[in-house]
């Protein structure tokens, strides 16, 4: 097995925990007692402390094997399952959600993203690059809907063994902490060809590239903080509170949505190749994100879940261009850095705005947080294809 199939394994392995714990958080954090203001609060831990950790693997872990960088990160993933299988007061669960890997949306935000990026990125170059990114997508979002399908599984087994409902729900973590094993044994195989050699070390962790990737940062960071107020862990909250949408069916229909986001980015290097990298990632987020301030306006269960899922239709064609973008725009020895620092205040930003999602949720069951975090994201799009029209990738000369 390549290196590149090996990443988007461990991909997907990742995206099924993920996309299970994702739909799961929410009902598990309120089972135990804790009200929508609390729940807001530990999902914005778990935003903050992947934040801080990828930071710190970027900017001072660039010299670091990226094998040994993702073993570890591993291991930080097995404590964070135990962790939450085992504690039930709010403020051990706040300490592991700030201090592990947690992830309460349906995409990657965590401390693997960008050691995995620039790893994939050296598998590839020009539209190969994209093409590798969409699969390595493709791979995750498929086994995040898979993962939101199983969600369901808890409620279905405390009801047939007639066990307590937290007791099936914290198997939930525990198979989280399996799954991080299971990317171990698969990272142990990684090939040295992934490295970058010693004589091509930068000396800091963005020399040539700081400019143009802090300027994307900031892009991305206004997208991140749109984002923030509707992370599936927090739509489940509100379908439930807003139609009283019960886990089986946002189970189900949370499915269908990552189902249809996967595919949608198998299309990506397509269009990218056909109108660019920018205009791919402006021309088919922005129309998603009309859709998601539709669906905090619509006044039936139906009526949302369908602009919700016209909105998961195309939400992701942007991520392959994106990635493959970032990696395209700097020096091979600099991919990490820029991916962690582009990366990193999108977590941070998308960190702030579940708590304040919360809040909203807590005072009333409008849509704020979709109507919100719809017009920031759209507001992204159009500064992205203002500033960075013109702006070429490395292949094509930076200027």
């Amino acid at each position: 097995m390549t290196d590149a199939r090996k990443l988007l394994l461990t991909r997907a392995i990742r995206g099924l925990a993920d996309g299970l714990v994702s739909v799961a958080l929410a009902a598990y954090l309120t089972d135990l007692g804790f009200g929508p203001f609390a729940v807001g609060a530990i999902v914005t831990g778990t935003l903050l402390g992947s934040a801080a950790v990828t930071l710190a693997v970027g900017l001072l872990g660039y010299r670091l094997s990226r094998k040994r960088i993702l073993l570890g990160a591993t291991a930080l993933m097995t404590l964070t399952g135990f962790g939450f299988a085992g504690f039930t007061s709010f403020w051990p669960l706040m300490v592991g959600a700030v201090a592990g890997t947690l992830n309460p949306s349906s995409g990657d935000v965590s401390v693997f993203l960008p050691t995995e990026q620039a790893a994939l990125a050296h598998t590839a170059a020009g539209p190969a690059r994209t093409l590798s990114f969409a699969w390595y997508n493709l791979a995750g979002s498929l086994a995040g809907a898979l993962g939101a399908l199983a969600s369901g599984v808890p409620a279905l087994l405390a009801s047939h063994w007639r066990v307590s409902l937290l007791i099936a729900e914290r198997g939930v973590f525990v198979f989280y902490s399996l799954c991080a094993v299971a990317c171990a044994l698969v990272y142990r195989t990684l090939t040295p060809a992934l490295e970058v050699p010693a004589e091509k070390q930068p000396r800091n962790a963005l020399a040539e590239s700081r400019r143009v990737v802090l300027r994307l940062a900031a892009l991305f960071s206004l997208d991140s903080f749109g984002g923030g107020f509707v992370v599936q862990s927090l739509l489940v909250l509100w379908l439930y509170r807003r139609f009283h949408l019960d886990e089986r069916t946002a189970a189900a229909v949370f499915f269908v949505a990552g189902t249809l986001s996967a595919f949608s980015q198998i299309l990506s290097p397509r269009v990218a190749a056909r109108i660019g990298l920018i205009r791919t990632m402006v021309y088919t987020h922005l129309p998603a994100n009309i859709f998601l301030i539709l669906a905090g306006l619509m006044p039936t269960a139906s009526l949302s879940i369908l602009f919700l899922l016209l909105r998961m239709a195309v939400s992701q064609m942007d991520v392959p261009a994106r990635q493959a973008y970032v990696m395209a725009v700097v020096p091979p020895e600099e991919r990490t850095a820029a991916s962690s620092v582009t990366n990193v205040p999108r977590s941070l930003a998308a960190g702030l705005a579940p708590l304040i999602s919360g809040m909203l949720l807590e005072k009333t069951t409008f849509g704020w947080p979709l109507v919100i975090g719809g017009a920031l994201k759209a507001a992204y799009d159009l500064l992205l294809l203002f500033q960075f029209r013109a702006v070429r990738t490395r292949e094509e000369g930076v200027h």
